[in-house]
């Protein structure tokens, strides 16, 4: 979670929200991402779509069987419905996301019982250094 956070600052820097997200499979990291749609131009390039894309593309195959996703914050619909479709084992989140939280805080996508695939979900790990980058960028832009 902290290569994550790591990772968020950075989109920060790149004045994207700060969200990141690592894909770690048997002890390594082998996708990482924070947001980027604004640089490119892209509305699907989020933390964890970026990750998921790049561990595919490194593992040669869309199925992640095995593998947890570390986000700084509690994925999207979108992002949800990927971590199913990729097989995500295991889902690891700093912070909920009160407003598009497709997960736990306004849907519950990626652990439904209505699916072929449940990811197991682990959230608020190191949720306080989350929730304070996310205020402090959105406290600065306005």
């Amino acid at each position: 979670m902290r290569l994550a956070l790591d990772l968020a600052r950075g989109g920060e820097s790149a004045g994207e929200v700060p969200v990141g997200a690592v894909v770690v499979r048997d002890g390594q990291a082998i996708g990482s991402g924070f947001n980027s749609p604004i640089a490119r131009r892209d509305p699907t390039a989020h933390a964890e779509i970026v990750a998921l894309r790049e561990a595919a593309a490194r593992l040669g195959n869309y199925r992640l069987d095995h593998a947890t996703l570390y986000s700084t914050l509690e994925p999207c619909a979108m992002c949800a419905g990927a971590l199913v479709h990729a097989r995500i084992a295991r889902l690891v989140f700093g912070a909920r996301d009160l407003r598009f939280g497709g997960v736990r805080s306004k849907f519950r996508l990626a652990d439904s019982d209505l699916l072929n695939h449940q990811v197991e979900i682990v959230e608020g790990v190191l949720g306080p250094d989350c929730t304070q980058l996310l205020q402090d960028f959105f406290a600065r832009k306005r």
